[in-house]
């Protein structure tokens, strides 16, 4: 058992699929058959279920890849501690978020970086937050700041930083001041097309026993808030999006009790967990 059957197996163990795996891995798909038939001789257990149309970890590859994952991180780490030439840090990090966390959390975590470790680069990338997780799993970017989901992928490290409540934004000239002055059946809804917002809102919906009246589905909180300021309906945003809105001031917010909150936090490959990097990165989100 040895470092680099380690990575191909966690990187199988992830993606779930030889051929993915041999091409990112840049080795022959036969050759990673070999490596797991090896790993599982030497453990005398099946990792993988396998048939044509699937492959599945078994309770042993589940254990495995606990290990493999500590180790990989450990291996990192030491060889982080030996390197006498990492007297000082540098190098380039590619950071995803959405424009309401780059104004809201960036501006005091890249001063304190700037401050720490003036040789360490971010390139920015800014967008829709559903694209975070999904960004930094494809290794497009090396960190994300991503809301979590139940179906969070499980080789994606994820490290909260804050809770953000979802409220009810309504036309400024709505004359309604509270949740309970809504009638729901004659009242347009701007659902989420996609992302966080899409399940907790129609869990939410669907609890309270609502049909929602939709007008329309968008990607974005950003243009939910903007179609709401235009009076062409209701539609639940995270508070801090509202806050940070141009126009805000076009459109009421009410409180709703019971909607679940965000959770928003730093995202990036668990394999990566021990690089330097990355462990700046995420001590800055820390603090």
């Amino acid at each position: 058992m040895d470092i680099k059957s380690l990575k191909l197996f966690q990187h199988l163990a992830n993606s779930l699929h030889y051929s993915k795996t041999a091409q990112a891995m840049f080795v022959s798909p036969p050759t990673l058959s070999r490596v797991i038939t090896r790993l599982e001789e030497e453990l005398n257990a099946s990792l993988f279920v396998r048939n044509n149309r699937k492959v599945k970890l078994t309770k042993a590859g589940e254990s495995l890849l606990k290990f493999t994952d500590d180790m990989l991180s450990e291996y990192a780490l030491l060889r982080q501690t030996l390197d006498k030439k990492e007297d000082v840090l540098t190098g380039e990090l590619s950071l995803f978020c959405s424009v309401t966390a780059s104004q809201s959390y960036l501006p005091a975590m890249l001063d304190r970086l700037r401050a720490q470790y003036p040789q360490v680069e971010i390139k920015l990338d800014t967008g829709d937050h559903a694209l975070a997780v999904e960004k930094v799993a494809s290794r497009q970017v090396d960190l994300s700041i991503a809301i979590h989901t139940p179906d969070f992928p499980s080789n994606v490290y994820f490290q909260q930083i804050d809770t953000v409540p979802l409220t009810l934004i309504v036309p400024k000239q709505m004359p309604i001041d509270r949740l309970t002055n809504i009638r729901w059946q004659n009242t347009k809804v701007i659902m989420p097309a996609i992302g966080p917002s899409k399940r907790i809102v129609h869990h939410w919906f669907a609890e309270q026993n609502i049909r929602p009246n939709v007008y329309a589905q968008v990607s974005g909180n950003e243009a939910i808030v903007s179609m709401v300021s235009l009076g062409l309906g209701v539609g639940f945003v995270p508070r801090i999006v509202l806050e940070n809105s141009a126009v805000r001031h076009k459109v009421k917010s009410l409180s709703v009790e019971g909607i679940e909150e965000y959770r928003l936090g730093l995202c990036y490959l668990r394999e990566r967990k021990g690089e330097a990097l990355i462990g700046s990165m995420s001590q800055l989100f820390a603090n």
